[in-house]
């Protein structure tokens, strides 16, 4: 009997092992945790980056953040369970670009790389495993597997903080949801590497994150401009029409976008321009490169048996077809070599300045199943999580054999990617949830803009355009509508003073996209990253006594319409049939960015803005480099005057950055962060610039200051 008991007692526990954590200091405030066997391939291998050192030596040391004992890992039937602690004033942000929720504390997700289907359940564009607490510190976890989450949403029998039993019959608080005091994750492997990112604030994790994987891209000032992209079968006649007409309008263009008709053959592609419609391509482009219009081509990865380049690649190309298109196993150097050759040969060599690379997500109908196998022995479960991720490293790499620059789209991406110069964008259309991705792109290393399309009346036409240029792409996709900026007569005017106002502002955007690149910092953001916000918050959880219902303050303080887009500005979008908001304003004087009249401190306002303007706020000391509005970016070696634009009555410092806008040469020096001060006494405003660096690019003319606070 006794022996019967043992082995019952064996054959129960065998399957739950626990596993020691081996523990490295890798750069100044991150710590490897690693479990078990983790895989060979992960998110990391398949971006291929390096953390950026220096920067993050520059960041200095961080305690850890979490105490160690409370990680827990287990082995349970060739899965990894992890265990990350949580205490009750806690809110967590990340788990992926979402688009309906910024606070993910109780949630329930599935970290699988799909299309966006309506819902926050981890089924994303960029199901990134990497979490920030408001308490300072951040947890990625390294596998490229189908991750699920349990973000504070169960409680355990031996928590040491387990939630109260209630009874529903009499007790008003019962809730289905009670306390928990653990982010738990199971990854679908015998073994994992896992990051924990140390603070002591958000910002400066979500900055290590960043910098872990070579901090954020640098995009080519025109890349920054305005872009177009035109109707799916125009000819190269049409393009060119379409680029006279901006010039005639008055409207700014920097990139055209050609949509599926560029190819002889699409949805499988082959790669190839259709001669019929483009029948000079070279000369096509080098009409649009003298125009001062850079040209980028629509591609899905997916090749047709009529390509030239079908024979060679489909020994390389996995099991499972998409589109009766063969799927390229890009992890094989000589899948690689064709793949992107044929992209050099027919684009890229000829002068196509970028590229928008689509359905590399989902849905699961349309791409390849898990059961598919691909040549390199990899799991289609792991090219599924990386597959977007593959497409950018390795056509950003031909870009960077030529050394130029390039600044495109994709529909998937994932952590270590933050380095690449593409912009997530999906078929999705509601615009309260593209602010709200914006929002979540800070969060994980992804960049996101809420293009324009089509809009069903003037004012919900500008409202878009009002935010889309407060993003990190600022587009029309007129694929299938053929809208132009000023197709809503009413309101054309207003479109191409935005349209303009983005231009004015370009030295302010390509300077925070610089230290989204040196310093990590996302140069749109949430809210809860920026100073005297998240402290306010939290204070709020204190004095209100919510320690029973934790859930109560993140219902109630989610912000999720308003964010930060640079060093300076706060942006508060309206939507169509709103006259007026309210904006919440972090501690510290805020001022009207068109106005520079005083709005508010640490508190919320009503914003009634009319229709023209979108709500934009400046902190107080805040600086504004702009430069005159013009219908194109400035090209290498050009001058442009500099005014600069001073709000409140604080000290202000900024960092101008400039190089030579357009190749990777600042990787080898040659750039410079200008320092702009500007004091303000009774003689009004005294203002300088640092001189430039003898040798290093300098595209700043004449310097003058505004003060905007009278």
């Amino acid at each position: 009997m006794i022996v019967r008991v043992l082995l019952f007692f064996v054959l129960s526990f065998t399957f739950v092992q626990g596993q020691p954590i081996v523990w490295t200091l890798v750069q100044p405030g991150v710590w490897k945790g690693t479990v078990g066997k983790p895989e060979g391939y992960n998110l990391l291998t398949a971006a291929g980056t390096s953390p950026n050192a220096t920067a993050l030596a520059q960041l200095g040391v961080a305690d850890f953040p979490l105490p160690k004992s409370a990680i827990v890992a287990q082995l349970v039937d060739g899965k990894t369970y992890l265990r990350f602690p949580l205490d009750r004033t806690e809110q967590l942000y990340g788990f992926g670009l979402n688009f309906q929720t910024v606070h993910q504390r109780g949630r329930i997700l599935n970290l699988h790389m799909d299309h966006f289907g309506g819902s926050d359940n981890g089924r994303t564009h960029a199901p990134t495993p990497f979490y920030v607490s408001s308490k300072g510190y951040g947890v990625f976890i390294n596998s490229a597997r189908y991750l699920t989450v349990y973000a504070g949403s169960a409680a355990r029998k031996d928590s040491p903080d387990a939630p109260e039993a209630k009874d529903r019959n009499t007790d008003k608080s019962w809730t289905a949801n009670p306390y928990s005091d653990a982010v738990e994750i199971v990854v679908p492997a015998a073994g994992v590497e896992f990051y924990v990112f140390g603070g002591p604030k958000p910002l400066n994790v979500v900055r290590r994150y960043n910098l872990f994987s070579g901090g954020g891209c640098l995009p080519p000032r025109w890349g920054l401009g305005f872009q177009q992209r035109v109707k799916s079968l125009n000819t190269s006649d049409q393009v060119l029409a379409e680029a006279d007409e901006f010039e005639q309008k008055g409207f700014p263009l920097d990139v055209i976008g050609l949509e599926p008709g560029w190819q002889s053959k699409s949805y499988p592609g082959t790669f190839e321009w259709d001669k019929t419609r483009y029948p000079d391509p070279g000369g096509f482009l080098k009409v649009m490169k003298a125009k001062s219009i850079r040209t980028n081509l629509w591609i899905n990865p997916y090749v047709a048996p009529s390509a030239s380049i079908y024979k060679a690649i489909r020994p390389l190309t996995a099991s499972h077809t998409v589109w009766s298109g063969v799927v390229p196993d890009f992890t094989l150097p000589e899948a690689r070599r064709i793949f992107f050759g044929q992209l050099a040969k027919d684009g890229i060599e000829p002068g196509v300045s970028g590229y928008k690379i689509d359905e590399v997500d989902g849905y699961d109908s349309w791409l390849w199943p898990d059961v598919a196998i691909f040549p390199s022995g990899r799991p289609a479960e792991q090219m599924r999580q990386t597959y977007g991720l593959l497409m950018q490293r390795y056509s950003t790499g031909v870009y960077h054999a030529k050394n130029t620059r390039t600044y495109g789209l994709v529909r998937a991406s994932n952590s270590g990617g933050v380095s690449f110069p593409y912009v997530i964008y999906n078929d999705y259309y509601k615009h309260e949830d593209f602010i709200t991705a914006l929002i979540t792109s800070s969060y994980c290393g992804v960049l996101w803009t809420p293009e324009v399309r089509a809009s069903s009346t003037s004012e919900e036409w500008l409202r878009r355009f009002q935010t889309v240029v407060f993003s990190p792409l600022a587009m029309i996709n007129a694929w299938a509508s053929g809208t132009k900026p000023w197709s809503f007569a009413d309101v054309s005017k207003q479109v191409q003073d935005m349209a303009l106002l983005r231009m004015q502002m370009m030295p302010y955007w390509y300077s925070e996209f610089a230290k989204y690149h040196f310093d990590g910092t996302p140069p749109f953001r949430a809210m809860s990253l920026e100073e005297g916000f998240l402290a306010d918050v939290q204070a709020t959880v204190v004095n209100e006594n919510l320690n029973d219902n934790p859930y109560a303050l993140a219902i109630r303080r989610e912000i999720k319409d308003q964010y930060m887009a640079g060093e300076n500005l706060l942006v508060a979008p309206l939507f169509a049939g709103q006259k007026s908001r309210l904006v919440t304003l972090p501690k510290g004087n805020w001022y009207d960015f068109y106005t520079g009249e005083l709005v508010g401190n640490g508190q919320q306002v009503t914003a009634t803005p009319g229709l023209d303007r979108i709500p934009v706020y400046v902190k107080d000391g805040g600086i504004v480099p702009m430069m005159p509005a013009r219908l194109h970016a400035p090209k290498a070696g050009e001058t442009v005057p500099i005014e600069v634009r001073y709000y409140g009555s604080k000290p202000g410092i900024y960092r101008l950055y400039d190089d030579d806008g357009e190749t990777f040469n600042y990787e080898r020096g040659q750039y410079s962060f200008r320092e702009i001060r500007v004091t303000r006494n009774d003689r009004g405003v005294q203002g300088s610039i640092s001189a430039a660096e003898p040798g290093k690019p300098n595209s700043v003319g004449a310097v003058t200051f505004v003060q905007m606070t009278k």
